[in-house]
């Protein structure tokens, strides 16, 4: 190991990871109320008078023969006070809130001592103290009742419990220390895995790397075809080498994608990097035993989860690629839990290829990376066009009546207080709904719209949240259990968001049938998603379709001297054959009138060659109809189409059929802007051909409208932010399916008339430009024709 390699961990990592034993539980504690921890903190670090210092910063660097540490983390208090001798006496003061009584606590507990300790001891030993005082401050999160433990230490019994604690972590340092070395090396030689960059992947490369070395954002639009995947990881890695980050964050929507940026490492692998890749599967999805509850008493793979869990990180350290698979096989023979195993195992890898939500989600990002936000991080975030919807979906939050009248209904002979808790809600809820008075854009339901949040819900909903807990941490089984959980997550997050409610915000009521929703809509994440990049060094936000890149950059968070870069096709425009059929109308109020030409159109495009083709199609109404009528117009030709719903292995299936061997035509129809529009790699003959029905907007409704009327009031375009950008979006990633790579050539047919109107065309990316226009079912037979003469 180079001398200067220094491993990092953080006080609490350093004291969860030695400590740690008995049964993985999912006893309720009441955690998750993080925000009201950090208030609960704020409010009593102010409340100290001059001798009390918050939020100190410690670290501490232990020098051993055989690895060298970093230990840092914040301190929540140092208390300066006067002994009668006049010196002074430092107190190290940890606040922990916890839901539970006080009465419950008799000593406090382990692992918060542990922190509190070695929090002492970095600071005694940097201040030369012989003696030091150790304080847990634990608050009741509803009454802010406190209670004080404290202990009075010398420095040299800190000492020893400090060096235990090192001592056995050192061991996995050393081997974590010998193995970045042995990666650092490996990515300093590595070399490009192809023999050339494509056009413009270079650029987007270099961008990427100096991006990463400076610690800003880029937002990247690179065509498809352009090697995205392999142009930002590259870089990323000889980063990581060169100590510029200290881990990868590959942050995707889609399974696929996932799956592409797990190839890029095996390809880099083969090229003679050795790096530990691992893909974080969400714990529903991997989950050994998903009837049963997460307690030791139901599932073997959390009793003594922690008693094996070293011997499982140990068994497997070889491994470089921790995929699903791998990780489920040794959970498996170590009887440990998969999702668990895959977060212990997230702190020894280099890489992470997860979910946005990781990363960006309050509810769920990854505290153990981020919550101290001091990590030299790397954020790459691919189809990153896909962020802005699911950051609007990660900074709202809703409540409905029918769930507060089912708890009220179920607990009412259980639980009568929080029975009568939840009534209070459903009656506010009922009255809030009778404030709706405008139809909504979605038909027969009532809404109204507010720029304030109706505060006078948010007491009811701590006094339920406070009646939920008391029960909760008993920790008993009840039919109820879930339901109850269910509930008290949701209140949770709504007086979460309350908290960041601001004027990017919406208050919305809707009252549906019997059912009254009401959410906190954030219409703009932009700075909420601002906030969530500094988890990280950089930031790359990249796509096929940032497009406009002013319009991405803006909503996902984008600052002054943030990069912005738009690469061209690496391909030849001579290998597309783009047509616009601008005779026809799909609006939602044409599209009955329509079918027929739509099939006519579809039946030219595909005449003159034999191949595979994608049809999309604006919902799935319309595609089931026209699907309908091509089948029965084309009754010779071989067609598939997109289901609702569909399982992982079904969406394999509907690929597999899309075949270089395939003899004859085959026609899949699909939906634009579904699971088939993008993200999926159907390069040479799978796919020769697509025809994309529809410019791709939104459908209306009454958060779309929202969103249109917000922007427009803050002097933008609103419709484009609504409807335009979103739906141009899909119709440019549901395109670039058809040509992946140099070799490629196909067709590409768009339906609608607004694709010739300005508004739309100035969102043509510069290879569309020379499209050929043809208003009739004859002008796209001969430009069909034409196109694939000139082979």
């Amino acid at each position: 190991m180079s001398a200067n390699k220094v491993i990092k961990t953080s006080v609490r990592n350093l004291v969860e990871f030695v400590l740690r034993s008995g049964d993985l539980t999912a006893t309720f504690t009441g955690s998750s109320r993080l925000v009201d921890g950090s208030k609960i903190h704020r409010k009593l670090q102010q409340a100290q008078g001059s001798e009390y210092q918050s939020e100190v910063s410690l670290a501490i660097v232990v020098e051993r023969p055989d690895v060298v540490l970093q230990i840092s983390g914040r301190a929540d208090g140092i208390i300066t006070t006067k002994a009668e001798t006049g010196l002074e006496q430092i107190t190290i003061d940890e606040i922990k809130s916890v839901t539970q009584d006080l009465e419950t606590i008799e000593t406090g507990y382990n692992l918060h001592w542990a922190q509190a300790k070695c929090y002492a001891y970095i600071y005694a030993a940097q201040h030369d103290l012989d003696q030091i005082g150790v304080q847990i401050t634990y608050c009741q999160v509803n009454t802010l009742e406190t209670k004080l433990f404290k202990q009075d230490c010398s420095v040299s019994e800190l000492a020893v419990f400090f060096e235990s604690l090192v001592s056995e972590f050192a061991l996995w340092a050393k081997r974590l220390g010998e193995w970045a070395a042995v990666r650092d090396v490996s990515a300093e030689l590595l070399q490009f895995p192809f023999s050339a960059f494509r056009q413009g992947q270079r650029q987007l490369s270099v961008a990427v790397y100096k991006t990463l070395s400076r610690g800003l954002k880029l937002f990247a639009q690179a065509p498809t075809g352009t090697g995205k995947t392999m142009a930002t990881i590259f870089p990323a890695v000889k980063a990581l080498g060169l100590g510029q980050v200290e881990k990868l964050f590959f942050l995707t929507a889609k399974t696929v994608t996932r799956q592409l940026a797990e190839e890029a490492f095996d390809r880099l692998r083969q090229a003679g990097l050795h790096c530990k890749t691992l893909t974080l599967t969400a714990k529903d999805k991997t989950c050994f035993m998903p009837e049963a509850a997460c307690t030791p008493e139901e599932c073997p793979y959390a009793a003594g989860y922690y008693d094996r869990i070293n011997l499982a990180l140990n068994d497997c350290w070889q491994v470089e690629s921790f995929t699903r698979e791998v990780i489920e096989d040794y959970a498996r023979k170590h009887r440990v839990c998969p999702f668990e195993l895959s977060l212990d195992l997230a702190f020894w890898a280099d890489a992470v290829i997860c979910d946005y939500n990781y990363v960006f989600d309050p509810r769920v990002y990854l505290k153990r990376f981020f919550y101290e936000n001091n990590g030299q991080y790397c954020f790459l975030v691919d189809e990153a066009h896909n962020l802005v919807d699911r950051a609007r979906e990660m900074f709202s939050a809703e409540l409905t009546k029918q769930s507060f009248l089912a708890v009220k209904k179920t607990l009412s002979n259980k639980l009568p207080p929080l029975a009568k808790a939840a009534g209070k809600i459903n009656t506010f809820l009922l009255k809030t709904g009778k404030l709706c008075s405008e139809k909504s854009a979605v038909g027969e339901a009532d809404y109204c719209v507010r720029e304030q949040p109706f505060t006078d819900i948010l007491p009811m909903l701590r006094k339920f949240m406070e009646a939920a807990e008391k029960w909760l941490a008993k920790n008993e089984p009840a039919d109820f259990r879930e339901e109850l959980l269910d509930i008290y997550f949701k209140v949770n997050a709504f007086l979460r968001t309350a908290e960041t409610y601001d004027e990017r915000y919406v208050t919305y009521v809707e009252k549906i049938d019997n059912d009254v929703k009401l959410k906190l809509f954030c219409v703009n994440p932009a700075e909420l998603l601002r906030q969530a990049a500094q988890r990280g060094r950089a930031t790359i936000f990249f796509s096929a379709t940032l497009t406009p890149l002013d319009y991405f950059s803006e909503v996902l968070g984008g600052e002054e001297g943030d990069g912005k870069l738009a690469v061209p096709t690496p391909f030849s425009p001579e290998n597309l054959g783009l047509l616009i059929a601008d005779n026809i109308s799909t609006t939602y109020k044409t599209r009955e009138k329509t079918y027929e030409a739509i099939v006519e159109s579809i039946t030219a495009a595909i005449r003159a060659r034999a191949g595979n083709y994608l049809v999309f199609l604006p919902s799935y109404r319309y595609m089931e109809e026209v699907y309908r009528r091509f089948s029965f117009a084309s009754p010779l030709t071989r067609v598939i189409r997109q289901t609702g719903e569909m399982t992982e292995a079904e969406r394999d299936g509907f690929l597999k059929q899309f075949s270089c061997d395939n003899a004859a035509t085959l026609v899949g129809f699909a939906v634009l802007g579904g699971i088939f529009g993008e993200g999926i790699d159907l390069i040479g003959e799978r796919l020769v051909g697509a025809v994309v029905v529809g410019v791709g907007l939104p459908k209306v409704c009454l958060e779309r409208e929202i969103i249109r009327q917000w922007f427009d009031k803050n002097s933008r375009q609103g419709f484009e932010y609504a409807y335009v950008y979103p739906g141009m979006n899909k119709v440019l990633q549901a395109a670039g399916r058809v040509i992946r790579t140099e070799q490629d050539r196909g067709l590409v047919l768009l339906i609608d008339e607004r694709f010739s109107q300005a508004r739309y065309k100035r969102l043509f990316p510069r290879e569309w430009q020379g499209a050929i226009r043809t208003n009739s079912v004859n002008r796209i037979d001969a430009a069909v024709k034409q196109f694939w003469l000139m082979q």
